[in-house]
């Protein structure tokens, strides 16, 4: 699913959908593909609403990634389940999963369709467990795993669970029967409440591993801190150069540089003599750090020039911005 606005995030996705959005300079659709390519699903649908032409232009068909991708693509939004049943079509023959194009995760993806089958599921959420599970959809299961009741974002006087719902699921092509098709249709919100209400067999699957809804800045820099502290299974572009310092192709640091890892440097980037780059800091391709500088615990996207004695700790700095102000920003 890559159909998402990220308004919540701009005006970094003004311009750009939140699938291509990148932590530790790979787009979060990305690392995606990557974990279910690991899982061995390989023939991928692609809902896409929201400045579609850009996705599909990056991944193409997912030769690359030595994927099959195709697209579905909404006029208009349809919400998470009038997305999917808008590539019904191409969903019919077997069970399928549903992953969101914008959470960073390692979720062991094979795990959870051998709970599906073992269920004998119609459909099985992916679950986890949270601190804080106001901002997410809570989730309450019997002893069997059978899903008792959802609640969508509840305050803190209805919080009856830690256990959320990611958003993963594996269904059976069936469950098309529920969703009305050409209109907006939420699968917590509507389509769940109505299996329940039948006693279909609507099953959570609490998975081990990571899970981060990147849908605010913080979780964003949180998703970036993560990867970069190996707290998440994800590749890293680049070479690794010493420990936790990765440093992409083509890139140019000088030897007088200061490299204080975790760090990433993108590839084509330029860091001078004098310039100090600190634990937590992604440089994105093309990024030119002049001496003096100092770049801590900050996510600087690709083509930023950075002056001077200008000082950069825990901020982000959006794509082809020149940062010239010998002053500190966080």
């Amino acid at each position: 699913m890559a159909g998402g606005e990220g308004t919540r995030l701009r005006p970094m996705t003004a311009n750009q959908p939140k699938p291509l959005l990148p932590v530790a300079n790979r787009p979060l659709m990305e690392h995606v593909l990557r974990l279910l390519k690991r899982h061995g699903f390989d023939e991928t649908v692609v809902t896409v609403q929201f400045l579609a032409s850009l996705v599909r232009t990056y991944f193409g068909d997912g030769d690359e990634l030595g994927m099959h991708l195709s697209y579905a693509t909404e006029q208009t939004p349809l919400g998470t389940a009038g997305s999917v049943a808008n590539a019904a079509d191409a969903l019919q023959d077997d069970a399928f999963l549903v992953i969101s194009g914008d959470a960073l995760t390692d979720i062991d993806l094979g795990a959870l369709v051998r709970a599906h089958r073992e269920a004998g599921a119609l459909v099985t959420a992916c679950l986890t467990r949270v601190p804080d599970p106001v901002d997410f959809g809570i989730v309450i299961q019997d002893d069997t795993g059978r899903i008792e009741r959802f609640l969508e974002k509840p305050t803190w006087g209805q919080v009856f669970s830690d256990t959320v719902n990611t958003g993963i699921y594996v269904m059976e092509p069936e469950v098309f029967r529920y969703v009305e098709r050409g209109r907006p249709v939420d699968w917590s919100g509507e389509v769940f409440p109505a299996l329940l209400a039948e006693g279909a067999p609507l099953f959570g699957h609490v998975a081990e591993g990571y899970w981060e809804d990147v849908g605010s800045l913080d979780s964003y820099r949180r998703a970036n801190a993560d990867v970069l502290h190996r707290r998440v299974d994800v590749e890293i572009d680049g070479f690794e150069v010493a420990p936790s310092v990765w440093i992409g192709e083509g890139a140019e640091v000088d030897e007088d540089a200061v490299l204080e890892g975790p760090l990433v440097i993108g590839a084509y980037a330029k860091v001078e003599a004098g310039a100090s780059i600190r634990p937590g800091t992604v440089l994105g391709d093309n990024v030119v750090v002049m001496g003096g500088a100092v770049v801590e615990r900050a996510v600087v996207h690709d083509n930023v020039f950075v002056g001077p004695q200008v000082s950069l700790r825990g901020c982000v700095i959006g794509k082809n911005t020149d940062v010239m102000r010998a002053s500190r920003i966080e």
